[in-house]
């Protein structure tokens, strides 16, 4: 009976080795090397995937620059109302933030992302139609809650990737950068057509692309699938007997670094989307000041990707100070120096140094936060984040309306060094609780 095991397990044996053998012929028959794997293939369609996502929300945020100006000539208003496109967005995000940690509970990874897109093909048919104001603004909120949930749930995913995450935050937030370098580019146009509005019927195009694809990709399916078709395991479960959602809010670390990114992209949004007007009314640009907004946006993709390497060399928390400080000196140099031309090229460079700045903030969190909240934190934080740019944008808007729109410089500098604050408050290593 012995000699019948094991001459089945020598037959089981020769056959597993056939099959490697099998594997490694086939490998070399289409060119692939011995490491590759149908895993590493999968990591990369749904990385695609949340990087078309971010694309989306980049040309979601350059698209109102350009298009304020004309929205401003069309429904006849002021500054300080329409700001009022802010206002909204900026409740569709905080609302999108905070339901966004217990939703995902029950719904999971896959079906709230998915939501969010959809969320965003409602706001922008909404908005293609050039309604009533009122109207007009309820697409903001929309937008807000969709874009909340996608940016949470984008951010979280990435975060739980195991090789490479740092390089793979930068490039997910520099097509964010991608999106709103493009998305000035069509909007400046739009914005002299009779037509304007029909810019959304090509952000229609983009959000119809992107919920098609998450939904391929996801086929929504919760996080620790999606993880496990890639070879992950499952997140790290913690053994508290309160919610993720309680303890996440009682966090303090959790809200330092959401309110930093909450003034982070306020700042990010408030250059994009007042710049142009700034350069109108004091530096006498032309029709043609839209692309200056891109040039910012250009500037923040290329820093996310060009830096990466000085982010390493330097270390991620001590480099950030850095790029602060240097942003602070440019945007002295935009308000002070009546220049249109060197105006325009160091916008760009302030878009450079601020670039990096997001990702890393995401990459620390992963470092100082505990593993099991991980997801629900970097959720809240992003999504509450983006209300910033919603909610600085207004505040520019109406200081704008009250003092003029020269108030938009100093609004920026003061806007960054609280940003240094903010950062320096933010613990260095994970805290024991």
């Amino acid at each position: 009976m012995n000699s019948h095991v094991d001459d089945s397990s020598d037959t089981e044996k020769q056959i597993a080795q056939e099959d490697i053998n099998v594997d490694a012929e086939l490998e070399a028959a289409c060119g692939l090397p011995k490491d590759d794997n149908p895993k590493d293939f999968r990591v990369h369609v749904q990385f695609t995937a949340l990087c078309w996502c971010m694309f989306l929300a980049g040309w979601n945020d350059g698209t109102t620059g350009p298009l304020l100006p004309r929205i401003q000539e069309v429904y006849d208003v002021n500054y300080t109302i329409v700001s009022l496109l802010f206002v909204l967005a900026c409740v569709g995000f905080l609302s999108g933030a905070f339901i966004n940690i217990p939703l995902t509970e029950k719904l999971g990874f896959g079906k709230m992302i998915v939501l969010g897109s959809m969320f965003q093909v409602v706001a922008y048919a909404l908005q293609s139609a050039a309604l009533p104001f009122p109207a007009f603004l309820i697409a903001y909120t929309i937008n807000g809650v969709g874009m909340a949930f996608q940016d949470a749930q984008a951010n979280g995913y990435v975060a739980c990737f195991q090789k490479d995450p740092e390089t793979k935050m930068g490039i997910l937030h520099a097509t964010y950068g991608v999106g709103a370098l493009c998305s000035p580019l069509v909007a400046t146009q739009f914005a002299y057509f009779p037509r304007w509005s029909f810019h959304y019927l090509t952000s229609l195009g983009v959000a119809l692309t992107n919920t098609i694809l998450l939904w391929a990709v996801f086929r929504l399916k919760s996080q620790d699938e999606c993880l496990a078709e890639i070879g992950h395991p499952p997140g790290e479960k913690g053994n508290n007997e309160h919610s993720s959602f309680r303890q996440i809010l009682t966090l303090k670390t959790v809200h330092l670094l959401a309110f930093f990114i909450l003034v982070y992209v306020g700042v990010e949004v408030t250059i994009g989307g007042w710049i142009v007007t700034y350069v109108i009314k004091l530096r006498n640009g032309g029709e043609f000041s839209g692309y200056i907004s891109s040039g910012f946006f250009g500037g923040l993709t290329l820093g996310r990707v060009a830096l990466l390497w000085v982010n390493k060399k330097v270390g991620e928390r001590r480099v950030l100070f850095v790029y602060s400080f240097i942003a602070i000196g440019l945007e002295l140099v935009v308000w002070l120096v009546p220049s249109l031309i060197g105006g325009g090229v160091t916008i760009s460079l302030v878009g450079v140094v601020l670039g990096p700045m997001y990702p890393i903030v995401m990459n620390h969190s992963s470092r100082i936060l505990p593993p099991w909240l991980l997801t629900g934190s970097i959720g809240w934080i992003a999504g509450f984040g983006q209300a910033g740019s919603a909610l600085f944008p207004f505040i520019s808007g109406a200081l704008a309306n009250s003092v003029g729109v020269s108030s938009l410089q100093p609004l920026l500098v003061a806007m960054m060094g609280f940003m240094i604050v903010l950062w320096a408050l933010v613990p260095n290593s994970r805290l024991q609780r």
